[in-house]
């Protein structure tokens, strides 16, 4: 069995790597945003070039154990912290940590339930299901990507996780410096600015994508 400080320690390693794991994913879809006909040819070569490479491979198997280890631990830790009482209200980190802090479970779930339906939407569809094919019948991923953000419920469920997903990382990478044992005094100021910027620019910008192509195709 872990310990408490076992268990912080793979979230904390965990969560860095799904953090920056965004980064990678959030850079590569940036391609939506590209003129219709420039973005349906480099995005398509850009996710060809993904399912492809073996490297890519190795690190969606880490990935997806990230997800499972990530969302285990972190309601192993919630639910000890409310069986024991704990609490992180009377820290000194930022109001929008302490808030994320309390209802991390919710905030948890809300993403939980968002990464099953994208999964289903577009790994699984595009994996195993009938994905719809260019003229060389290849799977055609832009075009799938369209499909369901046409969808406006997908479009509000996706805006809604991102700021979910906002707040999660804010409560996140305060938690993996302190955890880390780097929350010095003299950084605190900087760690929170970057955290908090790190994470806005991360959510929003992910939040646009749906947006940008519901809008662009009605």
């Amino acid at each position: 069995m872990l310990s408490t400080l076992s268990r912080k320690m793979l979230m904390c390693l965990t969560g860095l790597f799904l953090g920056f794991f965004l980064l990678i994913h959030f850079l590569g879809n940036l391609q939506l945003f590209l003129p219709q006909e420039q973005a349906h040819l480099q995005f398509n070569a850009y996710s060809h070039f993904l399912s492809g490479n073996i490297i890519i491979k190795i690190v969606s198997y880490v990935l997806y154990a990230s997800i499972i280890l990530h969302a285990v631990d972190g309601l192993i830790i919630t639910l000890k912290n409310r069986k024991s009482g704990g609490s992180y209200q009377n820290d000194r980190r930022g109001r929008a940590s302490q808030w994320a802090s309390r209802n991390m479970g919710i905030l948890g779930t809300l993403i939980l339930i968002f990464l099953v339906i994208h999964f289903q939407n577009f790994w699984y569809i595009y994996k195993f299901g009938n994905p719809p094919l260019d003229e060389n019948g290849n799977k055609d991923l832009y075009i799938l990507v369209v499909t369901v953000f046409k969808e406006w419920w997908y479009v509000l469920i996706y805006v809604i996780s991102m700021i979910a997903l906002c707040y999660h990382m804010i409560h996140g990478i305060h938690s993996a410096v302190r955890t880390l044992g780097l929350y010095h005094p003299k950084f605190v100021k900087w760690v929170k600015i970057t955290g908090i910027a790190y994470s806005v620019i991360i959510s929003i910008g992910f939040a646009l994508m749906p947006v940008y192509v519901f809008f662009t195709y009605h």
